[in-house]
């Protein structure tokens, strides 16, 4: 593993931490949410492109432990797809900051645009979020994807996205 990588686990590690600390101050019901980002994808390298995601939250009901799931794809302006699935932990800092690390596993096809080594990646991050009083959130994310070195390389990615999360009783009408 190169300390790069290392650096990342150990922040994903310490961030983690600070969610289990962090994760009883503030304990709201919390609703299933349509998160819709874009940004940029692989910032840190020469494939920079554009990204876009839809992502469905679980509501707090379906939480496991103190773990939101998540599934949802991304896709490039390079025609690379990624499908995945994965956790996060809401950290609420009073009622509108919430600070959201997720990990995820998914599948990814390169199409014209970087190829990441595998087709099963792995993806760590943060969400820093405004909550407003709908509850819907307005936030800036910052994920990494790698292939934890399945593959022959593992050169990784880094993207940074806008996203907004909308909670699904408000599309539905409820």
């Amino acid at each position: 593993m190169s300390s790069k990588n290392g650096l990342r686990s150990l922040a994903f590690g310490v961030a983690a931490c600070a969610a289990l600390a962090f994760s009883g101050q503030a304990k709201a019901e919390e609703p299933a949410f349509l998160a819709l980002s874009g940004g940029a994808y692989d910032v840190n390298d020469s494939f920079t492109a554009g990204e876009f995601r839809a992502e469905y939250r679980f509501a707090e009901k379906h939480k496991l432990w103190v773990f939101t799931p998540f599934i949802g794809v991304m896709g490039t302006t390079d025609s690379a797809v990624y499908g995945y699935a994965g956790i996060g932990m809401d950290i609420f800092f009073g009622r509108r900051v919430v600070l959201t690390p997720n990990f995820a596993v998914g599948a990814y096809h390169d199409g014209d645009g970087k190829d990441l080594g595998h087709a099963v990646e792995f993806r760590s991050g943060l969400e820093l979020a405004y909550r407003f009083d709908n509850r819907s959130r307005l936030g800036i994310a910052v994920h990494h994807i790698s292939n934890a070195s399945l593959g022959d390389s593992n050169p990784g990615t880094e993207s940074v996205v806008l996203t907004y999360a909308i909670p699904t009783d408000m599309l539905l009408g409820r």
